[in-house]
């Protein structure tokens, strides 16, 4: 079935449980009432159908067990629905958790004393699944013949369950019984040998030994099945639950694979001992149901009884793991009655040396796989609170109440289980305010995990005086139930409680009472006498006060919801809103201009600018003589857009301006500036004054450049000539340095050249500087 056909089938139950509810609401007389009660948690105790009332001010001066009553009576006697506690019972399904055999894996339920509920688990189970089998073999010397079997089994088993299953593996271990007296001879040549006596050797007796992992190779599993010897011990039953309890529960050491099924073969040809029976070798101390393997070998055999059959159907169930009994004749009515007890297990008949060993596995894990069945698991110490009960939905239509299972499921189909859960009391301080119960369909390595939380305390807590002569602030101080009661009286659990115009009363606002108007609302942030009025009434009308600002309701707007938000009103002829010039601001437009006017701001005399601002941009279109290259060069810098035209229109627009630009020849080229949409445009008639003007302008400009540039030469050639002829020559004087005998032999005295400095003063220094031959060195 589709996961939809799942959520449908889920919420019929739900509303089967919720109206049987109403229904036992509806039929509780005075259930609730009689005998009276003082508080809001024996209030809950009384059922479902019960709800409290912590509405300040209810029933004035009646009794306050009078609180307590059906919810339908409550809202009767004047209790608002809001101050009502009445905790309902709720069911969630995590639908984040995905599976491929088990739907769903995770609920979450609340419930009340006395109360229940119901959803459904579906259950898919897989075609060739992969498979781990382990052989549990009873090496007693009895099963010498059984043991020989075995040997030569193993790959034909393979062989044939390769047909089942996409993946198979193998393992194996051995058990006797405990090695401790009475069960096996304490004689130090018993010990070691017990079969001393058939002049046979044997290997020691043993509680368990883990010899083989699960794995593919089935030429090892055939190797270690030849290498086993059979042992002995004293009596008739074997050690056998022992070894099935840790082959269940030592997951890592035997090799169990999470994703695959899991086949327990026990073969024996005796019963086995319970629990009690280790209590003749003075063993104590129950078994703790853990993994005890220590180099493969189960180390507290002799410290810890046998398992109960309880427990070990527990831990079977807990690992997923199916058990096949593979007995001979003379044992099968025992484990016949045992079957019942163990979950998930199949029995059959071994014939002598285990020659139908082959098909019976291949039968009981074709029988196991059709065979869909739950089991529920419950804390020890909670099964007395709640019970449960199971109604199997199988392929073939037909319902099962009492075993939970369906028989004959073939793979791939659907199973459905409606599942009933109900709790009894509510926990004691003492214990966890959340419990788990696990449905766990036998064999699966799926499961679904319910969440159960009690509600079994008020928001009020059990303070008898709550609302009573002290009013309602014995209850404002509450705060040990929970910490959310605060955060239930603040909006997004900021700001003060109720607004600071109320009291937070048990998690719920109680508000203020005002001679000014009504206060109300969650939080008490709604009035109708703080905000502005229109009309004669608060927001006039349409709209909600909600701390001294109106909040509108839809087609409404502003301080007093008086504005019409539609903006028929501003659309102007062209259809659009107030000219494309303004907003539309409460059926009004009002202009982005302030030099814009008119019922749709289409009125701007002002908006072109004066002619000035324009007279730039008409001279580069007469510099170009209106070519269409320099309409395009000139539009680029202008801010305007330019059109020419051969004559100025006569008339004008509303919104034109006619200019006039000066020529330098005084005649004056007339030209016009019209707004389209807020745009400005320039019209320029093309005249011929305007034309020959400009071409005088630009002769003018051209000969007044050439006259600046020749007087600028002329200027630069005078200052030129001034400038030679002040620097004439004068006499120099020329000063002599002597040199003493000292410095000859520093100064070569070869040759000598005359500089002269010229300074700003008329006179003249001359320097002699002898210069060096060529051909001598620094002395």
């Amino acid at each position: 079935m589709t996961s939809w056909k799942y959520y449908i089938l889920h919420c019929l139950v739900v509303t089967v449980s919720v109206t049987a509810l109403i229904k036992t609401s509806d039929s509780a007389d005075n259930g609730c009432t009689s005998p009276p009660i003082t508080t809001c948690n024996e209030c809950l105790y009384r059922g479902p159908e019960c709800g409290w009332c912590f509405q300040e001010g209810f029933l004035d001066g009646a009794q306050i067990n009078e609180r307590c009553d059906s919810v339908p009576n409550l809202v009767q006697k004047g209790c608002e629905l809001e101050f009502i506690e009445h905790p309902a019972v709720t069911v969630e399904v995590d639908a984040t958790l995905s599976s491929t055999q088990v739907t769903p894996r995770e609920i979450t339920v609340k419930l009340r004393p006395g109360s229940e509920t119901s959803f459904v688990m579906e259950l898919r189970q897989l075609e060739r699944y992969p498979v781990d089998m382990y052989y549990l073999v009873d090496v007693s010397a009895s099963m010498q013949d059984n043991l020989d079997r075995l040997k030569t089994v193993g790959i034909a088993l393979s062989q044939r369950m390769k047909e089942y299953s996409s993946d198979f593996r193998v393992g194996f271990g051995s058990f006797v019984d405990k090695p401790i007296s009475p069960y096996i001879n304490v004689h130090p040549s018993k010990i070691s040998n017990p079969c001393s006596d058939y002049d046979i050797q044997c290997r020691p007796a043993h509680g368990f030994i883990h010899v083989l992992s699960v794995t593919e190779n089935v030429t090892e599993f055939t190797r270690v099945i030849q290498q086993q010897q059979i042992s002995g011990n004293m009596d008739t039953p074997e050690g056998g639950f022992d070894a099935m309890l840790q082959a269940a529960v030592c997951q890592t050491e035997i090799g169990w694979r999470p994703e695959a099924k899991h086949l327990l073969l026990v073969m024996t040809d005796q019963p086995s001992h319970l629990a009690l029976d280790s209590k003749l070798a003075g063993i104590v101390v129950p078994h703790d149901g853990n993994c005890h393997l220590e180099n493969n070998t189960y180390t507290q055999s002799t410290k810890m009884e046998h398992p109960s059959i309880g427990q070990l159907a527990e831990k079977l169930l807990e690992n997923n793991i199916y058990s096949i009994f593979a007995v001979e004749q003379v044992q099968y009515k025992w484990y016949e009655d045992l079957i019942p007890l163990l979950p998930g297990t199949y029995l059959g008949k071994l014939q002598p040396k285990a020659s139908n060993l082959k098909d019976l596995v291949i039968e009981a894990y074709k029988k196991l796989l059709s065979d869909v069945e739950v089991e529920v698991v419950v804390q020890d110490h909670q099964v007395q609170r709640f019970w449960v009960n199971i109604t199997a939905l199988c392929p073939d239509g037909s319902r099962t109440q009492g075993p939970t299972k369906c028989s004959d499921v073939r793979p791939n189909q659907n199973v459905f289980f409606n599942i009933t859960i109900g709790m009894k009391t509510c926990p004691s301080h003492e214990e966890e305010d959340e419990v788990l119960i696990f449905i766990r369909p036998v064999g699966f390595n799926e499961s679904t995990a319910v969440r159960v939380r009690p509600v079994c305390k008020c928001l009020c807590g059990e303070r008898a005086s709550c609302f009573g002569e002290e009013g309602g602030s014995a209850c404002q101080d509450v705060g040990d139930d929970g910490p959310g009661q605060a955060r239930d009286c603040q909006p997004a659990g900021m700001g003060p409680d109720c607004s600071g115009r109320g009291t937070c009363v048990c998690g719920k606002c109680a508000c203020d009472r005002s001679s000014l108007g009504t206060i109300h609302g969650k939080y008490c942030q709604m009035d109708d006498f703080s905000c502005p009025y229109e009309r004669g009434l608060p927001c006039g009308g349409r709209g909600q006060c909600v701390m001294g600002e109106c909040q509108c309701v839809s087609g409404w707007t502003g301080e007093r919801c008086g504005c019409p938000v539609s903006p028929e009103a501003c659309l102007s002829d062209d259809g659009t809103i107030c000219s494309g010039q303004g907003s539309c601001i409460c059926g009004r437009c009002q202009c982005d201009d302030p030099q814009r006017y008119g019922q749709f701001c289409e009125k701007c005399p002002l908006c072109n600018g004066s002619c000035q601002l324009h007279w730039r941009c008409v001279l580069c279109h007469m510099s170009h003589d209106f070519s269409a290259v320099g309409a395009t060069e000139c539009n680029r810098t202008c801010s305007s857009t330019v059109r020419y035209v051969d004559d100025i229109p006569g008339s004008m627009g509303d919104n034109s301006k006619r200019c006039l630009y000066p020529t330098p020849e005084r005649c004056h080229c007339r030209f016009q500036l019209d707004s389209v949409q807020g745009v400005t445009e320039i019209l320029i008639g093309r005249h011929p004054e305007c034309l020959s003007s400009q071409r005088y302008f630009r002769t003018f400009t051209l000969v007044f450049l050439l006259t600046l540039l020749l007087g600028l030469s002329i200027i630069a050639l005078l200052k030129f000539l001034l400038i030679r002829r002040t620097q004439t020559p004068s006499e120099s004087t020329v000063a002599v340095f002597h040199v003493t005998n000292k410095e000859k032999s520093y100064v070569p005295t070869t040759s000598e050249k005359t500089i002269t400095y010229r300074r700003d003063q008329p006179h003249e220094m001359h320097i002699h500087v002898h210069k060096m031959a060529l051909n001598e060195g620094w002395q």
